[in-house]
Parts: structure tokens; sequence; C-alpha cells
């Protein structure tokens, strides 16, 4: 074992602060063996939320955490602000973005993964996905604007367009942030607002395949798309997009003028296999051994939603918060193991505790394989498992207080307009310059 001071030298390196990456870092806590946690961004974010950040449900603060806070009661873990742009596999270091570079003696990737625009990257700053705090509010700017102009606009035309929204992808996200689009619109309108009309609102639900909700059965998937039209929206099926500007999108020859359009069409994971010099399998995930090793690089580890990991059928392990948070409390393990001089033979395997989408107020699905569970009680038990695995108990409180409050009550109350449409304060862009959404290189 490496006697190297932890501030100079690091054993074991993780890239990325998401699920995956604190798992393997809270596994090797206080365990003697130095850690160096690398992410872009000083806060761990509890992704699966993050629509209702969009939807004025929650505030950001609700659902993320300062990554130090997570981690200071480590003696051994220190945490570094910096974004990854290669890896020197030879010389064992990790190359920073600002010209430094990181050595280890273990590496573990977990820079998860982002939203995949098929090859029209153009697309991202009128189309922004669910990924970072950023662009949740810039979705929330946009939502609550688009309300108020409406209120102000005459011409029929133009109010149409303020009030047509679209999601594009009818994944978990997709399903999710639709049916809070019009839950929002339908009480916030009903109750706040005089000039204009629940029944205006056109939520557009638009994917390319047969059906939403393909990674769920069937019946699962009717059930969804039965509630999300008994609630406003507009489902769209076998039909692809293909044009997205400032003010529509287009499908096929068909243009649609809307107000806010989401992205939620399809993942692909970090550069880290360009910066292996690796190939890239599906999604660009990188394949990995049975220990989540990287074949013939045994001190490079990959996990969470960068990895290609499989199953005991061979099938390709879903890029899901539980299989992130298993892979790292794995790999901890092996590594506590490996590098205390013990052998640590089994493989990962991956116990599934179910599938979820929420759908609306009291509707969420539940696939659990061998049986499966909708309507309300799957609704109870989908925030009883989102608020369990909240980063802490402050955030589990005050996650569970606002949904009690909002139950009872309906109102949302993070409905605040951002002054600087809706990005970070730090932003430099120019006020009336369309934002474009940071992709995830260490989240």
């Amino acid at each position: 074992m490496s006697t190297h001071d932890p501030y100079t030298h690091s054993q074991v390196v993780i890239l990325g602060a998401g699920f995956a990456g604190l798992a393997c870092a809270k596994g090797l806590g206080n365990s003697g063996i130095s850690v160096t946690v690398v992410d872009r961004r000083n806060h761990n974010l509890f992704q699966p939320l993050l629509y209702q950040v969009a939807t004025a449900a929650l505030s950001p603060a609700d659902i993320a955490e300062p990554v130090r806070r997570t981690l200071g009661r480590y003696d051994n873990i220190r945490v570094m602000l910096g974004e990854v742009v290669g890896i020197d596999h030879p010389g064992h270091r990790v190359m920073l973005k600002d010209g430094t570079s990181l050595p280890y003696d273990e590496l573990v990737i977990a820079t998860g993964s982002e939203y995949n625009y098929f090859g029209n990257d153009e697309w991202k700053p009128f189309a922004p996905g669910l990924k970072t705090v950023h662009e949740a509010r810039l979705i929330r700017h946009r939502l609550l604007s688009a309300f108020e102009q409406a209120e102000r606009a005459t011409d029929p035309a133009i109010r149409k367009r303020l009030l047509t929204f679209a999601i594009i992808g009818g994944g978990p996200t997709g399903v999710e942030m639709a049916g809070a689009i019009s839950e929002l619109a339908r009480h916030m309108i009903q109750h706040d607002f005089r000039a204009i009309n629940k029944h205006e609102v056109d939520v557009l639900l638009i994917e390319a395949g047969p059906r939403i909700l393909t990674a769920f059965p069937e019946k699962l998937a009717a059930y969804a798309h039965n509630y999300l039209t008994d609630i406003g929206v507009r489902i769209v099926t076998g039909r692809s997009v293909t044009g997205i500007d400032a003010n529509s999108l287009s499908l096929d020859d068909e243009r649609i003028e809307t107000s806010c359009i989401v992205w939620g069409a399809g993942v692909r994971a970090s550069p880290a296999a360009r910066w292996l010099g690796v190939e890239g399998g599906q999604q660009g995930r990188i394949r990995v051994e049975p220990d989540l090793s990287l074949r013939g690089q045994p001190d490079i580890s990959i996990i969470g939603d960068t990895a290609l990991a499989k199953d005991e059928d061979g099938k390709p392990l879903p890029a899901l918060a539980q299989v992130a948070k298993q892979q790292g409390a794995y790999l901890a393990d092996r590594l506590r193991h490996k590098l205390t001089g013990r052998t640590h033979t089994a493989p990962f395997r991956f116990h599934n505790r179910g599938n979820t989408a929420v759908i609306g107020r009291n509707a969420a699905i539940f696939d659990f394989g061998s049986w499966t569970l909708k309507g309300r009680m799957a609704w109870f038990l989908w925030a009883l498992v989102h608020v369990y695995l909240l980063v802490n108990f402050e955030k589990r409180l005050l996650v569970s207080i606002q949904w009690i409050t909002r139950y009872f009550t309906r109102q949302r109350s993070a409905r605040l307009i951002d002054e600087n449409h809706g990005r970070d304060d730090d932003s430099s862009d120019p006020p009336d310059k369309p934002v474009e959404a940071q992709p995830a290189i260490c989240r």
C-alpha cells in the first residue's frame, strides 16, 4: 500500500459524485484508504426528483447537497472540484481541464450520462433535458413565464403557442414531466389566473416508438397512457421529431408552435470511452468484467450509467439509480479487500427492487418483475422509496413536509421566476441569448 500523503497522491480516485460514486466513496469511508472524489459540480443531486424542481413542486436545495457535506464525516476522503478531460493510464494520472493532473493507484469511473440528441446537438438550447439544476430552473422559468405572458396575450395564435408544452420521449422522465405540467397548469390557472382557461393548455408527449414506457409491461403502460389522456395530455406515438427551434418543433412536415420543449428521448454515457481509448458499447457505455473492472486493466473500475454491465442472463443492466448504488457499494467492498491484501472473487449481482414511474396525483406504476402495482398504493410506495433514497434525514423531512402540504392544498411553493432567465447566478450569457444546457462530464 502507498504511504504517500493523501493530499499529494490518492490511492483511490473516484470520478463523479452521483449515485454510484457516492455509494463507492461512502463504502470506503473511514477505511484507512486514501480516497479523492472529483466532480465538476460541488453538489450531488437526486435526479429522479429533478422534474419536480422543473414544475415548481420543490426547490433545488430540497434535492441537492454539497458533496463536501455528504462526505465530510470521513477523514480519509478528499473532495476536489474539477472537470476531467482525459486519462493517462500508463502514467496512472487523471487529466483535468485546468491543466493539472491527479495520480491514482485505483481509478473508479462513475461519470454518469448525458442526454443524447442523436446528432442534433443544436437542439440543446431549445429543448433542455433534466440532468442538472441549471436545466430544471431553465424549464421552470419557461413554464411559468409562458403562463404569465398568456395571461396578457390578446392574439389567440400567440396564446395558443404560449400554452403549448412539448415533452419529447415517452420514458419515465417524459411521462413524469407530462403529468406534472398538466397538473400544474390545471390547478394554477383555475385558481390564480383570470384571462386564460385550463382547457387552453396543450401538453404534448411525443414518443417515436409504438407506445410509451417501453421498459414496463404493456398493461402498466396502458394504465399510464389512459391516466395521462384523462388529465389532458395529448400522446403522439410512432412519430419522430425532425426539427426544433426557439418557438416550435417539427414532426415530419407538421410544425407545432410551443413555448417550452423538454427533452427526454434518450441518454448516452459520458466521454469516458474516449478518455480510455476504448470502444463504447450500447449508448456509449463501456463493457466491464463481472467484477466491474475494465477488461485488461484491473486497476480501473467503471460503475453507474457509464458501465455496460450484464445480469446473470447476459442482459445489459438498466441505467437506474438502484443499479448505480448497488454497484458503488459492491466496488467499495471489493477495493477494501484488494487494497488490504485479501481476496474478493464474488462477481457483482444486481438485486432488482422494482422499476417505477409516477404519472400524477395518486397515480404511479411499479414493476417488480414477478408482479406489478399501479394506482394510489403504487403512488404511496413511490413516495416512500424516493424519500428514503434522499441523501440525509434533513432532506427527507423537508421533502416529506412539502409533499404532505402539497397533497392537501395542491399549492406549489417553488413558483418563482428567475430574473436571469433561469440561468445559474454566475452565468455570463447575455440576457437575450438562449442558454445551452451543459453536458454532465463528471456526474
